[in-house]
């Protein structure tokens, strides 16, 4: 080869000619086919995925939990990996649910040593809440994890990231432009960050498209394997359960009050942005809203965080101009993302890491959140259920809250015969500092942070109450619950935005039947 040849001498035929026939007459590589055959990434099997990325033992592993309850993809390599007999890893996955059951014989058995995750569900979070692991479970907010990650405090070795389509050089995503035949769930905005920062990453597919896949959640570029499966999910699985409308005239109640409270805040202008949970309530202030901006004649100018077909049709009907998406919570939300040009999928780190200045919270102007329990401080629980037990996820709770103008917690005043506003939650995933407004079916409290927001609200002659009153009306209607008992050990470990530790969660305490005095 001439080892002066420059790329400047690439339109010179006689420079090209010269490179030891590299290039046939028509100056075409000769060994194009090959390259092509090297390059492609698709391999032919779990397994040998597991040893070309050099998993070893005590290693960090991760996965993201898009497919919800339908997800098949991280009990498939978590089996296959306890066959080949790799032990004590990490396992860092962005939320796990109930059909993450079998994690607790891999746990048992050494293969998981720690997990770190948004959140835990199902047998698994009732085994972990009685003491199932030897080291607390590490629970982040997506920011949170997502400024681990980018920040090197939490390195991932490989990443197992399932996708609806993939072509076999690694452009993933979470639907097909190519076919209408499989599994969809939209957004992969969690798996975007693990991507981008996984020592390897392996895509796990059951549908390989032509190349190229894109527009791709996830671009070739950060892959290094791809394995196709029999199949990724139960399309039952990813779509149920996550959104729901609600005929509960107590949510409706709820509903019609903060959005009454949004557009008394003062945040409700043309051109505002938000956030809506998935709760009742939640998808029903976005139906008030509607009927509030058409008699205004006003728009948002962009929806964030998990989207809902219900935001979707917002958009669709020009009421919403773009939507940025990190997880699309039912089927009508991943086609609108498939379909919609400003509907766009974002990384979590895009979304809500605390250390990038334009993190897409802090231009919320507000949002609406849910909580399993809210003290008369203000602070949130949306991770323990009243018996202690472990039963949700962190999300975006923390880093929505911390971001936007104005948030508001939409919840019951009581649930069956369980109080909603207590004295002191269980335990603190959300800090009251960052709460604006509680709305409950039985009133509205300022925090006292605001007393601007209080001033708005009463003008615009909302009732306004207070969190302890709140908290009193609770307890004359269901009474005080008996103390929940611990034991001393600590089997979960609530982390803010930033990784500092924020609360701890104890081993629940068990009773033999021969101990107990009735």
């Amino acid at each position: 080869m001439d080892k002066n040849f420059k790329l400047s001498d690439i339109n010179n035929l006689d420079k090209i000619e010269s490179l030891n026939g590299l290039f046939d007459g028509n100056n075409v590589f000769k060994n194009s086919a090959n390259l092509v055959e090297k390059e492609c990434k698709v391999l032919s099997s779990l397994k040998e995925a597991i040893i070309k990325s050099g998993l070893k033992d005590g290693m960090t592993i991760s996965f993201h939990h898009h497919f919800r309850d339908g997800d098949f993809v991280l009990n498939k390599v978590m089996n296959v990996i306890a066959e080949m007999g790799i032990k004590n890893l990490t396992l860092s996955a962005s939320s796990l649910l109930a059909i993450h059951e079998p994690l607790i014989e891999h746990i048992k058995n050494g293969v998981v040593k720690r997990i770190e995750t948004s959140g835990v569900r199902g047998e698994l979070a009732e085994q972990i809440s009685r003491g199932l692991m030897d080291i607390p479970v590490v629970f982040r907010s997506h920011g949170g994890r997502a400024y681990a990650i980018h920040s090197g405090q939490l390195k991932l070795d490989v990443a197992f990231l399932g996708a609806a389509s993939c072509d076999p050089f690694g452009n993933a995503n979470g639907y097909s432009r190519d076919n209408d035949t499989g599994i969809i769930f939209g957004s992969m905005g969690y798996a975007k960050t693990d991507a981008q920062y996984a020592h390897k990453v392996v895509i796990v597919t059951d549908n390989i498209v032509p190349f190229p896949n894109v527009p791709a959640g996830i671009p070739q570029s950060d892959v290094d394997y791809v394995v196709k499966i029999d199949a990724v999910g139960d399309p039952k699985g990813i779509m149920s359960g996550a959104t729901r409308f609600t005929k509960n005239p107590k949510e409706l109640m709820i509903a019609e009050t903060a959005a009454d409270v949004i557009e008394a805040s003062g945040v409700f202008n043309d051109g505002f942005s938000m956030q809506m949970g998935t709760g009742g309530a939640s998808l029903a202030t976005a139906r008030f809203l509607k009927e509030k901006m058409l008699r205004k004649n006003i728009t948002c100018s962009f929806a964030l965080g998990g989207i809902t077909g219900q935001i979707v049709k917002l958009h669709e009907e020009g009421l919403i101009k773009k939507l940025l998406d990190v997880q699309s919570f039912d089927l009508d939300a991943a086609d609108s993302l498939k379909n919609n040009r400003f509907h766009q999928q974002i990384s979590a780190y895009y979304y809500a890491s605390p250390d990038n200045p334009g993190s897409a919270v802090n231009q919320l102007d507000f949002l609406i959140l849910s909580a399993l329990e809210v003290d008369v401080n203000f602070n949130v629980n949306v991770l323990t259920g009243s018996d202690g037990v472990i039963r949700g996820a962190i999300g975006g709770h923390q880093d929505t809250a911390a971001g936007a103008s104005l948030s508001i917690i939409t919840c019951p005043l009581t649930r069956g015969r369980i109080a909603t506003v207590v004295d002191k939650v269980n335990t603190i995933v959300t800090p009251g500092k960052t709460i604006d407004i509680i709305v409950t079916d039985q009133g509205v409290a300022v925090n006292p942070l605001r007393p601007d927001l209080k001033e708005k609200l009463e003008v615009a002659g909302i009732n306004i109450t207070t969190i302890e009153m709140l908290r009193d009306k609770a307890a004359s209607l269901v009474g005080h619950s008996l103390p929940i008992e611990y034991t001393e050990k600590v089997v979960g470990i609530v982390t803010y935005r930033d990784g500092s530790i924020i609360d701890v969660i104890h081993q629940i305490k068990e009773y033999d039947d021969e101990s107990l005095d009735f």
